[in-house]
């Protein structure tokens, strides 16, 4: 698929078909994932692949915006290391968008899952203690997000494109 394509084409799945993705294309995807640029080049987000029912079910709980975990077919759950490098965060945001479009190029639908909240340290550690605990991820790594993967059960909703003149600016703001 060309990328314009691919970028076209995303959107948020979150109803899920109970279709298996094959170890090829889960492969292909987290191939993109480590290619995602960081910081430095220094290796401050690492990834954890989740297939098995029951944990994807048990994640479902983390917050009350990933239910739709209870139909994905695996997740992707990205972590940030902030001892690496100071752009942990941008490093692991960029992996999503990557893990994302890999996905929708492979014909893979995909869900975003907002753990780490910025604005909120009690939320954000709350929801990244619940993910730490079921993943036995070790305290120092901030837990980003989590990203549902599955072929889409139903055609989504047209994407909202917001007038570029409102949200691009030439020169100054």
């Amino acid at each position: 698929m060309e990328f314009k394509d691919v970028v076209n084409k995303r959107r948020e799945i979150t109803s899920f078909l109970d279709r298996e993705i094959s170890s090829e294309v889960m492969e292909e995807i987290l191939n993109q994932a480590i290619l995602s640029p960081t910081g430095n080049n220094l290796p401050s987000r690492e990834f954890i692949v989740v297939k098995k029912r029951e944990t994807l079910d048990q994640l479902s709980s983390t917050t009350p915006y990933v239910k739709w975990l209870k139909e994905a077919q695996s997740a992707i759950i990205i972590t940030g290391n902030p001892k690496v490098s100071k752009y942990w965060l941008q490093d692991a945001s960029i992996a999503s968008s990557f893990i994302w479009l890999a996905a929708v190029n492979e014909g893979v639908g995909c869900a975003f899952g907002a753990i780490f909240n910025i604005s909120d340290d009690i939320e954000s550690e709350q929801r990244e203690q619940f993910v730490r605990t079921v993943l036995n991820i070790p305290q120092e790594r901030q837990v980003v997000a989590i990203l549902g993967l599955g072929y889409q059960k139903e055609e989504p909703n047209k994407k909202e494109i917001h007038p570029k003149e409102t949200i691009v600016h030439y020169g100054t703001f």
